[in-house]
């Protein structure tokens, strides 16, 4: 499917790329996915790249519906922290083949314990540029799948731009990722 040309069956609604506005592609639009990581699809378009959500895209028959685990690869007796690490890794800069965590965009990880037994957690992340409109997509994408957890009752991702994101702070894996290494 990735490169590809594909034509909406379905109208789509996504978000422009790197403004972050909301568009809508009717039915018989072209487009080439250009990414399938995390909880999302890019895809280039007439009107640019478009990031759709993962259920937009089931919806529109982009991708089939599958189950999703954000902590798939986590051990549930883990530690809550190590959980919402994970879960992070599963949601991807829709420019950037990686995922915000090996980007360097998590500068914090906050867990209380709450009476009940369940969690607050608190996130600081950053973005690559002040101007990305993508920013609270991102960052709503991130709460989601922290939500998703068994263990989490609330959730908060604050963006922060201390210290400024620079290329230093991409993870080996990321640098891996991207060929820097």
């Amino acid at each position: 499917m990735l490169n590809q040309e594909l034509i909406l069956e379905k109208e789509a609604v996504g978000v422009q790329i790197p403004g972050g506005n909301q568009v809508a592609l009717p039915e018989g639009s072209r487009m080439y996915v250009t990414q399938m990581l995390g909880g999302s699809l890019t895809a280039a378009t007439d009107v640019g790249l478009v990031r759709f959500s993962r259920e937009e895209a089931v919806r529109v028959g982009l991708v089939p519906p599958e189950e999703r685990n954000a902590a798939a690869g986590v051990s549930p007796d883990a530690p809550l922290e190590e959980q919402v690490r994970e879960a992070l890794k599963t949601v991807y800069d829709p420019e950037i083949p990686v995922d915000i965590v090996n980007l360097g965009l998590v500068y914090g990880i906050e867990v209380v314990e709450l009476e009940n037994g369940l969690s607050h957690v608190h996130v600081k992340m950053t973005l690559t540029a002040p101007g990305c409109g993508m920013g609270p997509h991102l960052m709503a994408e991130a709460e989601m799948c922290i939500a998703a957890l068994e263990k989490v009752e609330t959730v908060n991702v604050e963006c922060v731009w201390e210290p400024a994101w620079n290329q230093d702070m991409i993870s080996e894996e990321g640098r891996m990722q991207l060929g820097m290494v």
